[in-house]
């Protein structure tokens, strides 16, 4: 677990000095000194023909030279989304982030949360190799129904804690067979306890015949 925690971390590092390097000489940027209107509008115009490297790299331009611009919250979350959009689920995560420390207020930490959570969820592909992400995620869930006990993505929020309890069940279960089959009880009995302690029974659910993530996502 702590090798994938330092991995995500040396990730987010190089994610940021790719942002200040610029990705490519196509995309860099090669304007300086210019309006925030007109970083804005070029983000616009780079996230409508999705070249969000282009946009990327523009977004670092408003930021460096308008720090203080009330168009920077909008860019932000703009490009949240567009990323969000192309699958691209760690750098949704690292624009809401960027978000949330800087610009959210109100109602809008409330949609920003959330789409963390989306992202994370989203972004779980192999929930044998996923497995502290899961938690992880499960840990926001829980932070989020209790904060916003009435809010309008709680439905959404409360299916993405029983897909994910869903597939640790599952996966637990696997691994205790598997444990079994090698004749290590005791090992076998430590994640069958943990399925013990879950809030979902096996009668609740009906193991997909693909990959646990692949089927809660069709």
């Amino acid at each position: 677990m702590n090798i994938k925690v330092n991995i995500k971390q040396i990730f987010v590092v190089s994610l940021t000095a790719m942002f200040l390097l610029a990705c490519s000489d196509k995309d860099a940027v090669n304007e300086y000194d210019k309006p925030a209107l007109h970083w804005y509008q070029s983000i616009v115009k780079e996230v409508g023909t999705v070249n969000l490297d282009k946009a990327d790299n523009l977004y670092i331009s408003l930021r460096s030279e308008h720090t203080r611009s009330p168009l920077l919250p909008t860019a932000t979350m703009l490009l949240a989304n567009a990323h969000m959009e192309d699958q691209a689920y760690i750098m949704a995560d690292y624009y809401l982030d960027e978000y949330l420390k800087k610009y959210a207020s109100g109602a809008n930490i409330e949609q920003a949360k959330f789409l963390k959570i989306k992202a994370a969820f989203l972004g779980i592909k192999d929930v044998n190799k996923e497995q502290k992400l899961m938690i992880d995620t499960l840990t926001e869930v829980d932070k989020f129904v209790k904060a916003y006990p009435n809010s309008i993505y709680l439905p959404v929020v409360s299916t993405v804690r029983v897909r994910l309890h869903m597939s640790q069940y599952l996966l637990n279960e696997n691994i205790s067979s598997l444990y079994n089959r090698l004749g290590k009880d005791k090992a076998a009995e430590i994640y069958e306890n943990k399925n013990a302690h879950s809030p979902l029974n096996i009668a609740d659910i009906k193991a997909p015949e693909i990959g646990f993530i692949d089927a809660i996502l069709k």
